[in-house]
């Protein structure tokens, strides 16, 4: 008999499974819950997959949720921004798209329910009277002097703030529950404020708004969730959810999990860094290509099922931990080799003359577009008597072991002939301008020619045919080997982040390359046609990342 394959679960599956056994949860129900106050970056990527990876693994349901309770930071532009990163990753919501403040009716019934039971008051305490009054880690807190109000006074006093009869941050109302409680987080937190913000879905038909703790749990009811998997940063907020429900008689309660963010080593994920270095123009908008949030990866290249494979390495845990960049970047890898054409391009360019070969003629040669996947077909590539290669394919005086073009060294150029070097010339500041060189017509690539072999391959374009482009290499847009931050808590910017070059001389079989859409260049890297700034005429490709790295899967 074969061996059962042994699929190991981690521990919110188990969760979930004990739940499902114990007939505590019929249908599982998840949610993606994002603030619309900035674009989503890869950290979000972990929670969008796990949320509705574990909705299709049970035969749930999965929730795409706008928590927009905070209407001085929210914009509709973050709100499309982030229906496009999920929907990108596939992350399916359908007809289950929801927005906390739709919600504000049923919070406010909630908050006047706590308050007739008892358990909320309003409080005229300053911000830096709430702040002194809570204690510390180590001292308790002290009671409100407004702690007692009774329960009519509370009642007119939050109809009044409802009403706009306060200004900001005159009073609050706050949940009654123990000032003198270990965990800071239930020492009467404020589940109300007072803010006159117009809301980019509700206008200005509300200018009180709920605090995040009270709100989420109350989401979580309505919507039906069953299980609410945040980060590990909610963990010392669990009770206060858990009070919410409890206190507002929720019959089935959603059951909130947490789990280890995802971090990645030497990036900037933090919003207000991100807003900063968009704001004074370092970066090219919040998708700019050297940034880690989802549009900035998508514009760059990256894939959807990079992405996914990505998460799943990561895994799923109890414990927060780093990950090394180039394990995304190996994801992305290995999810183009096999995928995309293999083309050639020259980034930094040479002429190379072959003196033999016939003036003025042109020959279609037929490539393979990737070696390792026949399936992707074939292309027909133009060869001429002057090509372009890249100038570090050619040395006068080469160290030893150098396979590559030098006087009187024979290569194969691609895909085509062997080439014999015969000379060079310089212009007056002694710069190479010209590789002169010799073929054998013997030797064309698939002619299976054995008379001899060489040691080097080089990749070409032909002169006259090859398309003029814009390329873009990007480096980290922190300086790595001096960290992050510097020490003032400014971001320690790498000045070489983004290197342009304006020529970049591609086969024309790239003519027809419409945005997003990549290509292996051999030897140079994987590149992705940029979709903001491509033009008819003027196409501009970005390297997604480039062909080796240091890194090793474990």
């Amino acid at each position: 008999m074969d061996a059962e394959t042994v699929v190991s679960k981690n521990f919110i599956e188990q969760i979930i499974e004990k739940d499902i056994a114990e007939g505590h949860c019929k249908v599982v129900k998840t949610r993606f819950p994002p603030e619309p106050n900035g674009y989503l970056h890869i950290g979000h990527a972990k929670s969008i997959l796990l949320n509705y990876g574990l909705a299709c693994e049970y035969n749930g349901k999965f929730n795409m949720r706008f928590d927009d309770t905070n209407p001085t930071k929210e914009k509709e532009e973050f709100v499309e921004s982030i229906k496009a990163d999920v929907n990108w990753l596939g992350a399916d919501y359908e007809d289950r798209l929801f927005f906390a403040s739709d919600y504000f009716d049923i919070m406010y019934e909630a908050a006047v329910k706590l308050i007739k039971k008892g358990k909320a008051y309003v409080c005229d305490l300053s911000p830096d009277e709430i702040r002194e009054y809570r204690g510390t880690l180590s001292e308790p807190g002290k009671n409100s002097p407004y702690r007692d109000r009774s329960v009519e006074e509370n009642l007119e006093l939050f109809e009044n703030m409802k009403n706009g009869m306060y200004e900001d941050g005159a009073k609050v109302l706050r949940a009654k529950i123990d000032m003198s409680s270990p965990n800071i987080n239930m020492r009467d937190p404020i589940i109300y404020r007072v803010a006159h913000q117009s809301h980019h879905r509700q206008g200005d038909k509300w200018c009180i708004y709920p605090m995040y703790d009270f709100a989420h749990p109350i989401e979580d009811a309505t919507e039906g969730i069953t299980h609410s998997i945040c980060t590990l940063e909610f963990e010392d907020h669990r009770p206060l959810y858990d009070w919410v429900v409890r206190e507002l008689e929720y019959e089935n309660p959603p059951k909130q999990i947490e789990f280890a963010k995802l971090y990645l080593t030497n990036v900037v994920t933090g919003k207000r860094y991100i807003k900063k270095l968009v704001e004074e123009k370092i970066v090219d908008g919040w998708d700019d290509p050297r940034l880690v949030s989802l549009a900035a990866l998508r514009r760059r290249g990256f894939t959807p099922d990079s992405i996914r494979k990505f998460v799943e390495l990561c895994g799923v845990s109890k414990a927060n931990s780093s990950v090394d960049y180039g394990m995304l970047e190996y994801c992305i890898r290995e999810d183009l080799k096999l995928k995309r054409p293999r083309v050639m391009a020259v980034l930094d360019p040479v002429k190379l003359i072959i003196d033999n070969y016939p003036e003025g003629q042109v020959e279609m040669l037929e490539v393979d577009n990737n070696l390792e996947n026949p399936e992707l077909g074939k292309r027909l590539v133009p060869f001429s008597r002057e090509l372009l290669i890249e100038r570090e394919d050619f040395m006068e005086t080469p160290p030893s072991k150098y396979y590559r073009l030098y006087p009187g060294n024979e290569v194969r150029l691609m895909n085509a002939y062997f080439v014999k070097c015969t000379g060079c010339v310089k212009d007056d500041n002694g710069n190479i301008t010209e590789i002169h060189c010799t073929y054998d017509p013997e030797t064309k690539s698939g002619s299976g020619f054995t008379g001899r072999k060489v040691k080097g391959t080089i990749h070409w374009v032909s002169a006259g045919e090859a398309l003029v482009v814009e390329a873009r290499l990007y480096e980290n847009i922190v300086d790595e080997e001096k960290g992050v931050y510097n020490s003032d808590g400014s971001l320690n910017l790498n000045p070489n982040s983004l290197t342009v070059i304006d020529k970049c001389y591609v086969e024309p079989s790239l003519k027809d390359a419409k945005p997003y859409d990549s290509f292996q260049f051999v030897r140079n890297g994987f590149f992705c046609v940029d979709y903001k700034d491509s033009s008819e005429g003027h196409p501009v490709f970005n390297r997604i990342v480039s062909l080796k790295s240091s890194f090793k899967l474990k």
